[in-house]
């Protein structure tokens, strides 16, 4: 196993005004969401981990696990898989979960749409890592795409919310319950769509009608 980063692990740390927790350990992480990719501009500096970016490399950026990791990006689409070293933070989107390097993007099939949905996950150590890169891909339920259009703490709030856009959306609007950091939110979410194109869309839609901040999710 690598050893951590002297850079890039902080305890927290701050993005456009937003906090950031390093994770202690990614043993047993995954996540769904969007991935993107950065390529010339970025190509030749220093990354969060210390290193050089090299857009050739099989690298990629994620804003809360240990530098380095190894995971294994599956694209939801088509079945694809790669492995991939983590080595530098971002990206800093709301709707986006990781960022790959040029190379990795245009293996998992996403680099000329720009954006692609997928699942994450970790892999134990450096030596598993490699030998996952001649495996099959992991199997894993269809995932679907919605747009979270709020998330409150007053369930009240949420289903105003719900049943101001079910009057004119022709998306299903629900309301979910979930716990985060230990308190409960009910979420405000608009779908499944079918596509990322098509979440960008709705997520126009409502910043028309005055909604700040939506978020593309992945279940």
């Amino acid at each position: 196993m690598e050893p951590r980063s002297r850079y890039g692990n902080p305890r927290l740390y701050v993005v456009n005004g937003k906090q950031y927790f390093t994770l202690p350990s990614a043993r047993g992480f995954t996540q769904r969401g969007i991935a993107s990719w950065y390529g010339p501009k970025f190509h030749g500096r220093r990354t969060s981990s210390g290193e050089t970016y090299d857009m050739y490399k099989m690298t990629a950026a994620h804003k809360t696990l240990p530098l380095p990791t190894y995971v294994a990006v599956r694209n939801l689409a088509t079945g694809r898989e790669i492995v991939v070293r983590v080595n530098d933070r971002g990206p800093f989107h709301g709707d986006r979960i990781i960022d790959l390097s040029y190379a990795a993007a245009t293996k998992l099939g996403i680099a000329r749409r720009g954006t692609g949905l997928v699942e994450v996950r970790a892999l134990e150590s450096g030596s598993a890592a490699r030998r996952a890169r001649g495996s099959e891909p992991t199997r894993s339920g269809p995932a679907r795409l919605f747009v979270q259009a709020g998330a409150f703490q007053a369930a009240t709030n949420a289903v105003r919310l719900r049943t101001r856009l079910a009057a004119v959306s022709k998306l299903p609007v629900r309301v979910r319950r979930a716990i985060s950091d230990g308190r409960v939110m009910y979420r405000v979410w608009l779908g499944p769509v079918s596509s990322v194109e098509e979440a960008y869309r709705v997520s126009d839609v409502l910043g028309v009608l005055g909604i700040e901040g939506p978020r593309i999710v992945a279940e």
